[in-house]
């Protein structure tokens, strides 16, 4: 289980980030966290594995709190805690095969990744990693020769060959097309359950968040102002954590977005007869 308690993030200048959050997220739950810009969802994430040094408060995954780790002693729990970027963060120049065997870094001696020469063992559940996000007949193309949607699907099975205890997910779905982005959650949704992998979704997408997530936190300010079922996530609820203006901004986006995607299939069906 991952608990965070009283975690709190003030910046150099004085703003606050995140100002007093606690919560639980037990094993196998998959958790989105939604809220306007700014809120403090991506610094959040970034607190549980200390890429951001909270200000206060404790991280505890498991029976370590993350917070009171040094520096070695960090990296070696890092290796528990998979993390997927919403710019995916691939080396473009190598294979995919090689971004994903980058996920073994944390496990292996410097000479064997400088050398680029992993145990049998780390190749063969790579293999096995890009089979399960479809990719296998890929593992020999260059990253920079990927779409979006498939650079994705390596920052998952990359993710995956640390062999973590918890998952997080920055915004995984920013840069994709709607279709790509629903593949894309199903993926990371059935995998979390076929491993009891319990995961924490930064997503901006509010339908999205509702049809793949277990559970809603919602930010405002760096406070927590929902925490519950998707079913729970009223338009009430929505205004209180976007606000009436931002929320009814984002329903008239939502309904632009699904008319141009409407109109597009239309098009196609109209040049195919």
């Amino acid at each position: 289980m991952l608990h965070l308690k009283g975690v709190s993030k003030t910046y150099t200048s004085g703003d606050p980030a995140l100002s007093d959050v606690t919560l639980s997220v037990p094993k196998g739950q998959i958790l989105g966290l939604i809220g306007p810009s700014g809120a403090g969802k991506s610094t959040l994430i970034r607190c549980i594995n200390r890429l951001v040094e909270p200000s206060a408060g404790s991280v505890t995954l498991g029976d370590v709190d993350l917070v009171r780790l040094g520096k070695a002693d960090l990296r070696r729990q890092r290796r528990r805690i998979g993390m997927i970027f919403q710019e995916y963060a691939l080396v473009e120049r190598l294979t995919v095969m090689e971004n994903v065997l980058s996920g073994r870094l944390g496990y292996v001696p410097f000479w064997r990744s400088f050398l680029r020469r992993y145990p049998a063992r780390d190749v063969q559940t790579a293999y096995r990693l890009l089979d399960r996000v479809g990719l296998m007949d890929r593992a020999d193309s260059r990253a920079d020769a990927l779409s979006g949607g498939q650079r994705q699907r390596v920052g998952i099975a990359r993710a995956l060959a640390q062999e973590p205890e918890l998952l997080l997910v920055d915004e995984p779905t920013a840069s994709l097309d709607p279709k790509t982005s629903r593949q894309i959650m199903r993926l990371i949704t059935e995998i979390c359950a076929e491993r009891g992998l319990p995961a924490i979704v930064n997503i901006h997408d509010v339908p999205l968040a509702q049809q793949f997530m277990q559970r809603i936190v919602g930010l405002r300010a760096g406070r927590i102002v929902f925490d519950g079922p998707p079913s729970e996530l009223t338009e009430d609820a929505l205004t209180e954590i976007y606000g009436a203006e931002d929320w009814n901004a984002m329903r008239q986006g939502d309904a632009e977005q699904a008319e141009a995607e409407a109109d597009a299939k239309r098009r196609m069906e109209a040049l195919a007869q």
